[in-house]
């Protein structure tokens, strides 16, 4: 698929966000930790959400994490109709914050998806700026 035929929503960076965003690009899973307190958060912003500090860093997370949650979207929006059936789903980052993303690299049923199933990051590029970062099993390499 080129670059140019991706339909869907494509995210648009903010302040907060670049960090996270140039980091997908580049193949890096980008959380942010409180200086203050150590509280590891996503989505990224500018304040820790558990000690309210404004001196929070970037850092490069493993890429690890387990199957939270999910359902298995069959009516897909649009710019999604190629897709379907296809799982939206919450992960479990091994650093402690929970993620929305899809899982690729395995059937899209309930039988495959495992919850607590290990996973790690991958990231599909849909413009020359945004890569969006998805989850497979460990074992579909």
């Amino acid at each position: 698929m080129e670059l140019t035929e991706y339909r869907k929503p494509i995210p648009k960076p903010t302040p907060e966000t670049r960090d996270f965003w140039e980091g997908c690009k580049r193949g890096e899973l980008r959380l942010q930790r409180c200086t203050v307190c150590g509280h590891v958060f996503f989505p990224p912003r500018g304040h820790c959400p558990k000690c309210a500090a404004r001196s929070v860093e970037s850092f490069t997370a493993s890429g690890r994490a387990k199957l939270y949650s999910y359902i298995i979207n069959h009516r897909p929006a649009p710019g999604f109709e190629q897709e379907a059936p296809y799982a939206i789903a919450v992960v479990q980052l091994e650093e402690g914050p929970r993620m929305m993303t899809n899982i690729v690299g395995c059937p899209q049923t309930p039988e495959a998806l495992q919850l607590d199933m290990p996973l790690e990051v991958t990231f599909e590029p849909i413009t020359d700026e945004i890569s969006l970062p998805k989850f497979r099993p460990v074992d579909a390499r």
